[in-house]
């Protein structure tokens, strides 16, 4: 059975101060003008998944403007357990809180539930830019097969900040150390070896695939040095690497230092040095082997956001792009300014027109002509 929502309701969130959906198991496209909130939609979609949403904003960025008052999102979601009513809810900006049939749930429940994927144009850049931005690209990839990496990244976080508190005040006693980096050694092996075990799902999607979107090939490296393969080998690269941390202020080894490397493999030639188009062929493609890999993993194919994917893709790559998407069975969200930007999808998709008049928004089911 296909991930898929059923029915999506917006309360008060971002410019929408009251919407509800309900997809059928086609693609859904949403088209109209920038600014009308399209991608406030597919926003709301991507918080079904754990974590901050493909934005990484806070609960009171996403609040309705002047009002203030809060928001709420509910959907009636298909998933391998049956169908699950999820809702968000955020009082005024404070933090969202997660209910799943109608009883309150931690974030990892909705990473066993659901699996989440998406694209954006603010990605366009991910090889050329710093590797944090590929890092969440592959953190996003790696979540889609390994619920227990979002536990693991939390935990190694929390303790990274209090270790680099430490270092900071330039606190030189091994004591306030040790039980810090030994929750970091714990929790960064599970991050590096779930990091790897993704990687290597991706390349075997990739290897297994008939598709016209370019391959690439992937290496996890670390900005200095190489990654221990241990917990014992991190906890004890933590602890020799103390004074060099002490002198910078900040950690400076784990799994935090990783970098995504890519090549467009049927040319040798790194992402990086690749042509803008080439550059988002390979994220496509990566996108594309993530899911066909879940559809074996998980089951069922993931959700996948596109936001305005078709506006640089000649009518070729956008036919090859839609025939992939439905040939998956997912439900993909899809935005773009104009309903001919999905001329090759036809009846095979719902369309839904996006617009704003007076800072009032609507969306209008348009069957396509």
């Amino acid at each position: 059975m296909p991930l898929r929502i059923h029915r999506l309701t917006l309360s008060h969130f971002r410019s929408h101060l009251h919407v509800s959906l309900e997809p059928d198991t086609r693609p859904v496209v949403l088209y109209g003008p920038n600014g009308a909130g399209k991608t406030n939609l597919i926003e709301a979609v991507s918080l079904f998944s754990p974590g901050r949403g493909m934005r990484r904003a806070s609960a009171q960025d996403m609040t309705r403007r002047p009002e203030a008052l809060g928001w709420k999102i509910s959907g009636l979601v298909e998933t391998p357990e049956g169908l699950q009513g999820i809702a968000f809810t955020s009082d005024q900006g404070a933090p969202r809180q997660v209910k799943i049939n109608d009883k309150p749930a931690p974030q990892s429940r909705l990473g066993e539930l659901v699996r989440l994927l998406w694209l954006l144009p603010s990605m366009d850049r991910l090889w050329i830019e710093g590797a944090e931005g590929r890092r969440r690209f592959l953190d996003r990839m790696t979540l889609s097969f390994f619920p227990n990496h979002a536990e693991a990244s939390l935990t190694y976080e929390k303790a990274m900040r209090e270790r680099n508190r430490l270092l900071k005040d330039q606190v030189r006693d091994p004591m306030w150390y040790k039980a810090l980096e030994a929750q970091m050694a714990a929790s960064g092996i599970v991050i590096h070896h779930n990091r790897q075990r993704a990687l290597d799902r991706i390349a075997q999607a990739q290897d297994q695939a008939s598709t016209q979107f370019p391959a690439a090939q992937l290496d996890l490296t670390q900005t200095e040095g190489e990654m221990p393969d241990t917990e014992d080998d991190l906890r004890a690269a933590f602890e020799e690497s103390r004074f060099r941390d002490l002198a910078a202020g900040r950690t400076l080894v784990g799994p935090h230092r990783a970098d995504l490397y890519g090549v467009f493999a049927a040319k040798g030639v790194p992402a990086a040095d690749s042509s803008t188009g080439e550059q988002k062929a390979l994220l496509i493609s990566l996108v594309l082997s993530n899911a066909r890999a879940l559809v074996e993993d998980f089951g069922a194919p993931p959700i996948v956001l596109l936001d305005e994917v078709a506006a640089h893709l000649d009518a070729q790559r956008r036919a090859a792009l839609y025939d992939e998407i439905c040939a998956l069975g997912a439900q993909a969200w899809m935005t773009g300014t104009g309903a001919e930007l999905f001329t090759e999808l036809g009846p095979r998709a719902q369309y839904f027109e996006v617009t704003d008049t007076a800072g009032q928004t609507s969306v209008t089911q348009v069957n396509p002509a």
